[in-house]
């Protein structure tokens, strides 16, 4: 009769929040509640006013109405972090419905600073020195203005350092007159031509300003498709802001200097079916499980025998791994979890790099030859898999990362479980900003991202945020990995499982300000949202 009591009053539990979650599912929340009366001096219309007005100069007589759902999604550089507001709390309520929390990382790094504003100037200046470093003239934006009589190119060309090149596309579309006359400018190179026309005067060869000028529209063009630019000054990487006028009207594009980018290829001696072993290289990092480390390589071995496996090994007693295709390398005791990702990821020299921690294991759906398809038939650098635990539930940690710009207190970090669209012709594949700690990737673009070795215990997701912009990821789900049970009786731990417990779970006050500091200072956040 308790057994029956037990069970009904179980049912009706689960029916209440069945129906709270239903009820919490269908009811309007406050985000679909718009105001649509007229406000004046509106934010928005502060914030379209701005837009507009470094690009249209005139019209501001005549008026127009916001499209709110449109313009509030415009960026207005004043980002906040808001964390859901507690509704109810239940059992299970934050499973069903789980909130976004909010942290301010400026308190959380600068309350335990000793000098809080002095560290908030030297971001400031670090800050302001990348924005020097990495500004580029070509991202700036340039209108042409309509009916412009000039013809020139508006993207698209490039000078290697010091070399010269023709310049495309110059003309002039004008109705006949007496005299025709274009010029160009140039601050980072000179001009001159490859060859002469008759009846066109050139004057300023060889100097950042030419003139060149002749009664015959025709003759004068065809002049212009000899134009030449030299680069007289050295960048690695930046453009020249070129003018292009008339008497009468001007114009402005962009050349590009810099090195061309050297290609990485990798002789992997072509079959028609893929060479796992010449493609692929196994990188993983292990640290007091010395016995999961060889459960992994026998399941390696099982599918992949002559695959080589990187290990690094920062364990203060390291003992001898040894075996066919295997590299050990001994780091400085607890030196932690980045930076022997570093080191193993330096030593690959296949095309692709697989992670794998050290208590995984391959089952037969470990499939690697399915990402290596992905990575070789599509854009993505780096494509993320499962993990299956041992209670059979599977895991793929797909998520969205955004910055949101906030001004000089920094920018907002915001992180999702989502991803943004399945891939085509590979159905159980999507693109997302952060995936599962399983995944194989490009090694060059793996490396040019890297590791930071400060995060010793802790890091997972840092390495996918400093990987925005550079990286294209993607998730399959049907490329599982088997990972070893954590589940320990407490009188069944051995001692190397506890002191790994001690080393892995238990973070001191000098580790947590580090994932701080990486944020408020490294990343140059203010705040972060997750869920």
């Amino acid at each position: 009769m308790r057994i029956t009591y037990k069970k009904c009053l179980s049912l009706i539990l689960i029916s209440v929040l069945l129906l709270l979650a239903l009820f919490y599912a269908s009811s309007p929340g406050t985000s679909s509640v718009v105001d649509i009366r007229p406000r004046q001096d509106s934010p928005l219309k502060k914030l379209l006013d701005g837009k507009i007005g470094d690009t249209i100069s005139g019209y501001r007589d005549i008026p127009y109405h916001i499209k709110e759902e449109v313009a509030c999604r415009l960026a207005q550089n004043t980002c906040v972090c808001l964390a859901d507001k507690d509704t109810f709390q239940l059992p299970l309520s934050n499973l069903l419905f789980p909130r976004v929390w909010a942290q301010n990382l400026s308190n959380a790094f600068l309350e335990s600073h000793p000098d809080p504003e002095g560290i908030k100037r030297h971001r400031a200046m670090e800050y302001s020195s990348f924005q020097r470093r990495s500004y580029n003239p070509a991202n700036e934006l340039i209108v042409t203005e309509a009916n412009n009589p000039l013809q020139y190119p508006t993207q698209g060309v490039e000078v290697r350092p010091l070399k010269t090149i023709i310049i495309p596309g110059l003309g002039l579309k004008e109705e006949a007159r007496s005299n025709h006359m274009v010029s160009l400018t140039a601050t980072l190179g000179t001009f001159d031509v490859a060859a002469t026309v008759d009846k066109v005067s050139v004057k300023g060869e060889g100097a950042k300003h030419m003139r060149l000028s002749g009664p015959l529209l025709s003759a004068l063009n065809r002049q212009l498709q000899f134009v030449t630019y030299t680069n007289t000054v050295f960048h690695p990487k930046t453009a020249d802001t070129v003018q292009f006028a008339t008497e009468s009207h001007q114009s402005f594009f962009t050349i590009k200097v810099g090195h061309g980018t050297i290609p990485a290829l990798y002789n992997s001696r072509y079959q028609k079916e893929y060479n796992i072993s010449a493609l692929v290289t196994i990188a993983t990092k292990t640290f007091l499980r010395y016995d999961k480390l060889k459960d992994l390589i026998d399941s390696i071995r099982q599918y992949y025998p002559t695959i080589t496996i990187v290990i690094a090994d920062d364990n203060e007693h390291p003992q001898p791994v040894t075996g066919p295709h295997i590299e050990h390398y001994i780091m400085p005791f607890g030196k932690g979890w980045f930076a022997g990702r570093n080191l193993a990821v330096s030593q690959v020299t296949t095309k692709y790099v697989l992670w794998v921690d050290d208590d995984f294991f391959f089952t037969a759906n470990t499939k690697l030859e399915k990402m290596v398809d992905i990575l070789e038939k599509t854009t993505l650098d780096l494509v993320g898999g499962a993990v299956r635990e041992v209670t059979g539930y599977t895991a793929t940690f797909r998520h969205t990362i955004s910055v949101e710009e906030g001004g000089e207190e920094g920018d907002c970090l915001h992180i999702r479980p989502g991803y943004y669209h399945v891939i085509d012709g590979f159905p159980n594949c999507v693109v997302a900003d952060g995936v599962i700690n399983f995944f194989m990737g490009r090694t060059d673009k793996v490396q040019q991202v890297g590791f930071n070795p400060r995060l010793a215990r802790q890091g997972h997701l840092e390495f996918f945020i400093d990987a925005l912009g550079s990286l294209h990821i993607g998730s399959c789900s049907d490329i599982i990995v088997s990972h070893a049970s954590k589940i320990k009786l407490p009188w069944s731990e051995t001692d190397s499982q506890k002191a790994y417990n001690k080393f892995r779970y238990k973070l001191s006050s000098g580790d947590a300000n580090i994932h701080k500091e990486n944020f408020y200072f490294k990343n140059r956040f203010k705040c972060m949202t997750s869920q």
